[in-house]
């Protein structure tokens, strides 16, 4: 073991098992509250062969926990033909529960329906599920209401009334999969054949930027695993077509889960879906296709509405809100580059008629999302979601009240300094760039995949000088960095998307330290480590 990757096991507290975390360590399902009246109302229906409805999301948590839980029902012998999948449109019904399921449910004879990620604030619409004779089990993992909506079962982490702190770190394809062991564990699914979801679960906890320790850190170590040798032909298709070289963290968030995710913000969430169900590559490839040219798309919008944003330049104030006329199913991953890029959290909103704007919401260091949101109750239509993550629907009128509320909390809560926060949690300094080795980047692999709670190690890079600044791309915008140390050891070091100051550094005479990660570069089969630059900073000598 490196010397580098020891001192960072010590400095966070990782442990062998952290490193090699054991499947049966796994916490037990029915510490849930109501999954035992879950289990019991779904042996039913096995029994009576009901027809069950599964509601879900459009994002790729959504998407996931739904092929999860159907999948979950066949290994527990429900026929398929009697299970219906049904998505909300993202703009015609939001997030949620929509009416609609009440038509559809009524049309199918549906006896059962069976919600993934949602269904926790739909009191109104299950009640009206049970004057037609039609149970309702929730499985969700938002914040929830002080009352819980009348179902057979809610199973929810966050319910206040009989919180589960040890899973409250869950996507809702985490909870999905818990409901999966619960069967696992009664004898209705052989054991052992409910790991092969780990795949899906992955995706929809890394995708919805759950925190990856505990339970998670055993879903994540497994599902990369199962990721690696899918049985899924669709996703087998879709990481071929986007060049997916290898399992991590990096190739799910920037190649996989885009792409998922590209469905049901420009298209239908039901592309997404069919291609996680496709049963053979050649049911698999047009779907794949599909969500390559809407991602395409998506990217293009992105890039234009995110140049839009720093061109007016932003704001002072400590969180970035911005508006504008975009395309909603963007806003999301555009406040996330403005994350990125200033180090704020940030929220994008798009006009969507009759003075309404609707936005996504991004979150840095220790802000929570979802308590500001709720401090600025007075000023928004709805909104919630995660600490990391939130969606927000504000009046026209109300956006200069909504922008100094959340400001004014934001100041409230004392927080580091954005970019103090970034420096200070850097995991080691490195003076000897002798110590970067692949075999490093090897050992660092263990820690597969990153997120928050296990973020991708940062490196603080003193001592250096650089020795070549090359600007890259077709708008000159990508930064390259010849780097090298006190002991003439050299170093590459990459930024897209640099900031125009970052650009403007003079190798002759700027002295800089720098802020990185790890990667691995393959140049015409020779391997080598290159840097990523993660923040950069002038010296004064």
């Amino acid at each position: 073991m490196s010397k580098i990757f020891e001192q960072l096991l010590k400095n966070r507290h990782f442990t062998t098992d952290f490193l090699h975390p054991k499947y049966d360590g796994s916490l037990d399902p029915f510490l849930l509250f109501s999954m035992d009246k879950a289990i019991s109302r779904i042996k039913k229906a096995i029994i009576k062969s009901e027809k069950i409805l599964i509601y879900g999301d459009y994002d790729v948590d959504g998407v996931t926990a739904s092929t999860v839980m159907e999948q979950t029902l066949i290994l527990a012998n429900v026929n398929p033909d009697n299970i219906i999948i049904m998505l909300p449109d993202r703009f015609a019904d939001g997030y949620g529960m929509s009416p609609k399921l009440i038509t559809k449910a009524k049309e199918q004879g549906i006896t059962l329906v069976i919600t993934v990620d949602c269904g926790s604030h739909n009191h109104t619409i299950i009640d009206e599920l049970n004057t037609l004779g039609i149970d309702t089990i929730v499985t969700d993992h938002h914040e929830t209401a002080e009352t819980m909506p009348n179902a057979i079962a809610v199973i929810n982490p966050h319910r206040k009334d009989y919180p589960t702190e040890e899973l409250q770190n869950l996507a809702g394809v985490g909870v999905a999969f818990k409901v999966a062991q619960a069967l696992t564990k009664q004898n209705l699914i052989k054991s052992g054949q409910e790991k092969w979801l780990l795949d899906l679960v992955l995706l929809g906890t890394i995708c919805d930027s759950m925190t990856l320790i505990g339970e998670n850190r055993i879903f994540g170590y497994y599902g990369i695993k199962v990721l690696s040798k899918t049985r899924r032909p669709g996703l087998a298709e879709l990481m071929f077509r986007s060049g997916v070289k290898s399992i991590n963290s990096e190739s799910i968030g920037f190649q996989i889960g885009p792409r998922l995710n590209a469905a049901g913000r420009l298209d239908t969430a039901y592309l997404a879906l069919n291609l996680l169900r496709a049963k053979t590559p050649i049911d698999a490839a047009p779907l794949a296709e599909k969500l390559e040219v809407l991602n395409k798309k998506r990217k293009t919008e992105q890039i234009a509405a995110t140049r839009e944003i720093t061109q007016r330049g932003i704001s002072d104030d400590p969180v970035i809100i911005e508006t504008g006329n975009w395309h909603e199913g963007i806003l999301g991953i555009v406040a996330g580059r403005l994350v990125e890029q200033y180090m704020k959290p940030a929220f994008v909103l798009t006009d969507v008629g009759n003075n309404v704007f609707k936005g996504s919401g991004r979150s840095f260091g220790d802000f929570n999302l979802a308590d500001a949101l709720n401090f600025t109750k007075d000023s928004i239509i709805g909104g919630g979601g995660h600490a990391g993550a939130a969606g927000v629907r504000v009046a026209g009128e109300k956006l200069y009240s909504f922008r100094e509320q959340i400001n004014e909390y934001y100041r409230s809560l004392h927080l580091t300094n954005q970019k103090e926060y970034l420096k200070q949690h850097a995991d080691l300094e490195v003076t000897d760039f002798s110590e970067l080795t692949l075999d490093l980047l090897t050992e660092l692999k263990q820690l597969e995949p990153y997120g928050p709670g296990n973020e991708e190690p940062i490196f603080h890079l003193k001592n250096i000088q650089v020795t070549g600044l090359t600007r890259m791309g077709a708008e000159r915008n990508h930064l390259r960095l010849d780097l090298r140390d006190k002991q003439g050891k050299y170093l590459k070091a990459i930024a897209f998307y640099a900031p125009e100051k970052w650009l403007q550094i003079d190798p002759e005479f700027d002295q800089i330290e720098l802020l990185v990660k790890l990667s691995e570069n393959d140049f015409n089969g020779v391997k080598s480590v290159e840097a990523r630059i993660i923040d950069l900073r002038r010296i004064d000598c």
